[in-house]
This record gives structure tokens, sequence and C-alpha cells, in this order.
């Protein structure tokens, strides 16, 4: 009984997610829409924080708690399943274009602010306070580019028209309520898939670098492959790599000026690993400005070489 349950709130937890996730992209776009904001910039902020809001919620709770020591392994775990697994199944669903300001600003950046990571968790173990307000300060800087990108591309493009357009109150609505069914859809997904690995036998070991890294990053999956299979590429590319960039410097940094997070030598692999994907991405685009199957499957390929080695 208690396995058709848990079975019963997995098909739940994804029915919410793929109508959130439908609510979520058409409500931003037509946000960017009305107001002439590039698709990129939506993508990179708000379907970007959003989707990356339980990645946030379990690191920032659980610091609260004296838990911290779980933010590393789900920032970078959820941040290597983001390129590899979720942008790799987007794209073998449909070829997805890439803007040249993603391949030489955005993804360059996240590269950096992933070394910039690395860097700071090895020379002493911990992300301490102070590193935690310096990448406070690059998620100042970021936000400043974005800002700048938005005023260009609004001042370039003028809003369609559209006889039916949707009220702002409405298209609100839309990335709100659509945000919360994910963020609710993916807890229920995540609880009831980890309730069935335990009651079939399964390690917590397995579940924590499986399940839930899979589960913290399912707003991504649906978001973007929702967006790429509506033709809109801009965000589902751009909810990928800024949810990078806000998992390390928002989710890392607020966690860190809260107490300092432990940074294991273990997470050395795991770190390398995490750069070598959006390095992989940005060889996969830097030529053609188009993300295609066959990088998709590069990509699905990759993940399924990093998940043989969490299994040894």
């Amino acid at each position: 009984m208690q396995i058709v349950f848990q079975l019963g709130l997995l098909v739940l937890g994804f029915v919410l997610l793929s109508k959130g996730a439908d609510w979520f992209v058409d409500g931003a776009s037509k946000i960017a829409d009305k107001f002439g904001i590039p698709q990129i910039v939506i993508g990179l902020t708000i379907v970007a924080m959003g989707t990356s809001l339980p990645e946030a919620a379990v690191s920032i709770s659980a610091a609260l708690k004296g838990s911290a020591e779980i933010t590393i392994g789900n920032v970078l775990g959820s941040n290597i399943m983001n390129v590899l697994v979720i942008l790799g199944l987007a794209a073998v669903i449909c070829r997805i274009p890439v803007q040249k300001s993603t391949v030489r600003y955005e993804i360059p950046f996240t590269i950096g602010i992933t070394i910039v990571l690395v860097v700071m968790g090895l020379l002493d173990h911990t992300v301490g306070r102070f590193e935690g307000i310096l990448l406070w300060v690059l998620m100042g800087v970021y936000l400043l580019y974005l800002l700048k990108i938005a005023k260009s591309g609004s001042e370039q493009e003028e809003p369609p028209e559209d006889e039916k357009q949707d009220s702002i109150l409405k298209m609100l609505l839309m990335v709100i309520v659509g945000g919360a069914m994910i963020v609710f859809g993916s807890d229920v997904t995540v609880d009831a898939a980890t309730k069935l690995a335990t009651i079939f036998g399964m390690s917590e070991r397995f579940i924590g670098l499986t399940i839930v890294a899979f589960g913290t990053s399912l707003p991504e999956l649906v978001t973007s492959v929702t967006a790429a299979r509506k033709g809109k590429a801009d965000i589902a590319v751009g909810n990928i790599v800024g949810s990078n960039i806000f998992n390390i410097l928002f989710v890392v940094g607020t966690t860190a000026v809260i107490t300092p997070v432990v940074y294991s030598g273990e997470f050395l692999v795991d770190s390398l690993v995490a750069v070598a994907t959006v390095v992989l991405l940005l060889v996969c685009v830097i030529r053609k400005k188009s993300l295609n199957r066959l990088g998709g499957a590069l990509m699905l390929a990759g993940y399924g070489a990093y998940f043989v080695y969490l299994m040894r």
C-alpha cells in the first residue's frame, strides 16, 4: 500500500512540474516580449533564479540547521547535472541556438566562478564568510552586466504588437504560480522517490548523489525542455547558465555568510568534473553558436561516465 501511495505522489509531482513549467515559460517569455527585453536576459534572471529555488532552499535551510556541509555537494551535483543531463536532453529533442553574448561572456564567466569556488574550497577546505561576501560581490557584477544587456535590448527592440496580449497581472501570475508548482512538484517528487528508494533498500549515498541531486535539478529540466520544445531556446540555455551562476554565487555565497561551508577534499574530482562540463558546453557551441543533437548525446554520455564513477 505504501508503494502505491508513493507512486501516486511521484505522478502528482511530475504533473505539477510539467504544468508549472508550461505556465512559467509562457509567462516569462510574454513578459520579455511585452517590455522588449531579450529572451536571454529573462532566462538568465527570472527563470534561472526561479528554478534554482530548490538548491537555495536545501542549502540555506541546512546551514541554519548547522549542516552546511551538504551545500557543496548539492551545488556541484546540480551544476553538473544541469549541463550534462538537462541541456543534453534539451539538445537531443531539438537543436538549440546559442547567442554570441552567451558564448563570449556568460559561459566563460561560469567556468571562471567555478574555478574560483574550487580554489576557495581547496585552499583550507572551507568557504568562509569573507569568501561568501566575495561571491556576493561577483553576483552584483553579474547583475550589473545583465542590466546593461536588458537596457541595450530594450533600446533596440520594439515590443511586438499583439491584439490578444495578456495583462501584466496575468503574466506575473503565470510566472509566480508556475514557479510555485515547479518547486512544490520537485519537493513532492524527491520525497516520494527517496521513500521508494529506501523501501527497495537503496543506500543513502546512492539516494543523495542521484535522486536528491536530480530532484533539485528537476525545475531546470522541465523548464529547459519545455522552453526548447516551444522554440524559446534563449530561455533554455539562459536558464541553465544562469542557474549554475546563481547556484555558486548566491547559494554558496549566502550559505557561507551564514556559516562557514565545509569543502571536503573528496569533492576534488566532482569540482574538476563541474569545470569540465562547462568547458565541454563551450567547445560544443563555440563554432556554430548552437548545441546540436550530437553535442547533446555527448553530454549525456559524459554524465553516464560520471555516474559510473559515482557508483564505484
